[in-house]
């Protein structure tokens, strides 16, 4: 059975596809990699966009998901915790 992903580890798959892109990604692909539906994602972004983790840039007409600073440090700090959590088995 598949646990349903919280919060947190949604935001994770969304900025570790942005930053597996080279630190940009098109919505679409985007929307495909984390696996959320058009409302989820937007609902996500907004978030995103608030807390200065992605921004968007236009290039020739495109439409690009640019990973800032803030969002690879909260990539940096989610591993950690990721390591600290499972050294423990939760």
């Amino acid at each position: 059975m598949n646990e349903r992903r919280d919060k947190l580890r949604i935001i994770y798959d969304m900025l570790i596809s942005i930053h597996e892109k080279g630190g940009r990604i098109k919505p679409t692909h985007l929307l495909y990699k984390s696996n959320l539906s058009h409302t989820k994602m937007q609902i996500y972004l907004t978030e995103l966009f608030s807390k200065d983790m992605v921004r968007e840039q236009f290039e020739k007409g495109n439409k690009f998901y640019i990973i800032t600073k803030d969002g690879i440090k909260f990539l940096d700090d989610y591993r950690k915790i990721k390591e600290f959590t499972d050294s423990f088995g939760f």
